[in-house]
């Protein structure tokens, strides 16, 4: 399922001067604030959740998602160059885990680690903060990288819908609206870090079981309903 050549193509898209810079942007940015937040008030529980939790994971995370995900196939599908990779002897769904893989590898390498060391530089970890808090940005980058790679395969608009979807749904309104937290990757991945992390800083409207299950379905789902876009797409390219 895995194709080394397919995969060493989306890397090198992916990691393009423009994109890695702009992937680079938000990590700095935390580690940055992270590091002017222990300067100005010292070692805080507290306020380490606030930062790690309102910007690495609600922010930083589905944007990095965003750009790994809908480049990993959208601009292949913009200038027509996905037909040449679809005329050469590799199964769809190959084409589709191999991207997915390399997104979730790029999405986890830029927000997990940098959620890490922030979290380390805020509080050394007390309470087991950094920690769950880089598994959380970890299982949501899975689950993010898989959303925004169907987006890349359903519309040419992909960057827009996704920024939208990570800015408004994810940061704004999974953030206040009760509701609409349940539907928010954000929530799914705090539940588990709530379940990691010692003490009540923090919280998650969804239970572990139900986030558990909705992180493995909306993945699945996102990445079997993708390969069927790339299946129609390839039919209408031979055509």
């Amino acid at each position: 399922m895995y194709n080394p050549t397919v995969a060493r193509l989306t890397y090198r898209a992916l990691l393009g001067r423009r994109r890695a810079l702009i992937l680079f942007a938000l990590p700095v940015l935390l580690i940055a604030i992270s590091a002017a937040v222990r300067g100005f008030s010292g070692v805080d529980d507290q306020v380490a959740v606030d930062v790690l939790g309102g910007f690495a994971l609600a922010t930083m995370v589905p944007i990095i998602g965003v750009i790994a995900g809908t480049g990993a196939i959208g601009p292949e599908i913009d200038d027509g160059s996905v037909v040449y990779l679809l005329s050469k002897p590799v199964k769809r769904p190959a084409i589709i885990f191999t991207k997915l893989i390399v997104a979730i590898a790029v999405t986890m390498a830029f927000s997990a680690i940098p959620t890490f060391i922030a979290g380390m530089i805020l509080n050394g970890n007390g309470q087991q903060i950094a920690i769950a808090y880089t598994i959380a940005a970890l299982v949501a980058s899975i689950t993010y990288a898989a959303i925004f790679l169907l987006l890349g395969t359903i519309t040419r608009h992909a960057v827009v819908f996704g920024l939208v979807y990570a800015l408004v749904w994810e940061a704004l309104f999974g953030s206040l609206v009760s509701g609409a937290r349940t539907l928010s990757v954000q929530q799914w991945s705090l539940a588990v870090a709530q379940k990691v992390g010692e003490g009540d800083l923090i919280t998650s409207d969804v239970g572990l079981p139900a986030a558990t299950v909705l992180l493995v379905v909306v993945t699945a789902a996102a990445t079997w309903y993708a390969g069927q876009k790339l299946r129609s797409l390839t039919l209408a390219g031979e055509e």
